[in-house]
This record gives structure tokens, C-alpha cells and sequence, in this order.
């Protein structure tokens, strides 16, 4: 019997059989695409790999898709079904408040499900990140729900965590970014020049920052070579993950790297549509655990 559930957003990017079977309560935010003139709404669920490569097909080929955060009826309506399912603790993760602020949505509609059911004790913790960094979060908390930790434990534990994962975020440029407003104007036409690549982190608010720009691919994987050079990745509880935005074969030559210098194949995944709406198809990040703090911006 487990000492608190553990509830996530779907900005984490964790596959759905994931979620499934190590009973993680999941929440859903919505996207809409747009093409033609013509709007299509979509669930951030999906359930086959051909899915998201569809949805960055459609990227492509002109689509532009558009998100909004998950709001307090959404949150609410999340945290009724576990208080009526009897929970008590509950940890629950949020996409970073350096790009949304989510986190405080969650935690004011969480105080009023305490009003009718005051054994409620939800912790929400503020990922400072997206995608993958909040899906480590999230695997990290798993792992210590499933070793017995109490909500609190696993809270602390976590909320440290954030700092110590290093991120090395290569988009195949800065459209979607600008677009969607995530990086400014003039960090957007840096990175349009003709091949260069720019890469991304996240600083210690939780806001994405443009660390460097590289001409090409393979001298941005050659960036986060480096930078697993000078903050090595720790060998206990090893973590080390790539996601990509429909980019699997660059995804694999990035893995093959870090394999052969470092003897750990990193876990591939492919990003959901919420927070590829951001990123745009082609890019590839791959995140790590380090002792040092992370340092960017």
C-alpha cells in the first residue's frame, strides 16, 4: 500500500502505458490546430507513437498549433475524483511556473477540495521545467513512492532534484518558440540564420534561455557532449533521456554518443503536442542528473 498518490499534467511526456501501469492519476491539457483556416481541438493522450508523428507532420506542413494552460476547473475536477476515490496525500507536478503559472492554479483549486474533504493534503511541486525534466520528477517520485517514502519525503526529495538536472535543448530553430512567446524577438533571429542550431536550458526560475547557437546538428550534440564532460552525469539511480519532436534518427545518433562514452543507453521518447506546439518538429534535447547545480542563464 503506497503512502501518497502521485498525479501529473501532461506536459511530463511520460507514454501513456507508462502512466497505466505504475498508476500515476494523469491529467490532460488541450491543444487546437490550426490549418487552413480551419481549427481542430486535440487531447494531449495520445496512445500510439503514429499519433505524434502525425501531429508534427501537420507542423510541416503548415499547421500551427495552439496551447492554453490547464485551468482551475480542470484542476478541480482532478483532484474531486481522488478525494471522492478516497485519497489523502497526493503529490501532484505541474509544467514550470517560468512558463505558466499552473502551479498556483493547482494549489488554489487543491485548498478548496480541502473545504468539503479536509483530510486532502495535496503537495504540488513546481517543475521548473517541461517535457522530460518534468517526466524525471515525476519517474524520480515513482521510484521513491514505490520504496515507501511519505508524501513529504518524496516532496523534499524532488524540489532538490530540480537543480541538479542538466539540460541540453536543440531546436531546429526559434519559430515556434518566438511564436508561441517563449524566447524574445531578438534571440528568435539569432537562431535563423541559415544551420544554426539554438540551444536551449532551462535556468533556475524555470524559464527557457538560449545557452548557445551552433551551425548545425552535430556540433550542437558536440555542445551537449561537452557539457556532460564538465557536469558528469551521476552512476546511482543513473539518469539520462532524450526526447525528440519527430526527429528519431538524430535522437539515435545523439544516444549512440552518449552510449559510447559513457556505457548507459539513454531512454528515447518522442514529445507530446502541448509542448511541441512550442518547440516545432526536428528538434532534440537530451537531459541528465548531475551533483553540481544546474548553472545556465
Amino acid at each position: 500500500m503506497y503512502k501518497f498518490i502521485l498525479s501529473t499534467d501532461s506536459t511530463c511526456d511520460l507514454y501513456a502505458d507508462f502512466v497505466r501501469d505504475n498508476d500515476i492519476k494523469f491529467v490532460s491539457l488541450n491543444y487546437v490546430v490550426e490549418k487552413d483556416g480551419q481549427f481542430t481541438e486535440g487531447v494531449d493522450a495520445f496512445t500510439e507513437y503514429s499519433q505524434y508523428v502525425d501531429f508534427y507532420r501537420q507542423l510541416r506542413e503548415g499547421a500551427f498549433s495552439r496551447t492554453s494552460m490547464l485551468n482551475y476547473e480542470s484542476h478541480y475536477n482532478h483532484f474531486l475524483k481522488l478525494a471522492q476515490e478516497g485519497a489523502k496525500d497526493v503529490l501532484h507536478f505541474t509544467i514550470s511556473s517560468g512558463l505558466s503559472p499552473t502551479v498556483t492554479v493547482a494549489e488554489k483549486a487543491a485548498a478548496d477540495i480541502r473545504k468539503d474533504y479536509p483530510d486532502f493534503n495535496l503537495l504540488a511541486v513546481d517543475s521548473l521545467a517541461a517535457t522530460i525534466g518534468q517526466g524525471a520528477l515525476v519517474r524520480e517520485a515513482l521510484r521513491l513512492r514505490n520504496e515507501g517514502k511519505t508524501v513529504q519525503e518524496a516532496f523534499d526529495a524532488v524540489n532538490e532534484l530540480r537543480f541538479h538536472i542538466q539540460y541540453a535543448i536543440v531546436a531546429n530553430d526559434l519559430y515556434y518558440l518566438k511564436r508561441g512567446g517563449r524566447v524574445s524577438t531578438v534571440a528568435a533571429v539569432a537562431g535563423s540564420l541559415l544551420q544554426v542550431k539554438p540551444v536551449l536550458s532551462f535556468n533556475n526560475e524555470g524559464k527557457l534561455v538560449v545557452v548557445d547557437k551552433c551551425r548545425g546538428m552535430k556540433k550542437a550534440f558536440a555542445y551537449a557532449l561537452d557539457k556532460m564532460e564538465k557536469f558528469n552525469p551521476v552512476e546511482e539511480n543513473r539518469m539520462m533521456w532524450i526526447v525528440h519532436t519527430d526527429a528519431e534518427k538524430e535522437a539515435g545518433e545523439l544516444a549512440a554518443m552518449i552510449e559510447a562514452r559513457w556505457n548507459f543507453k539513454p531512454d528515447i521518447s518522442i514529445m507530446g503536442p502541448v509542448i511541441g506546439s512550442h518547440v516545432g518538429p526536428g528538434a532534440v534535447a537530451v537531459i541528465w542528473r548531475t551533483k553540481e547545480v544546474r548553472q545556465d542563464g
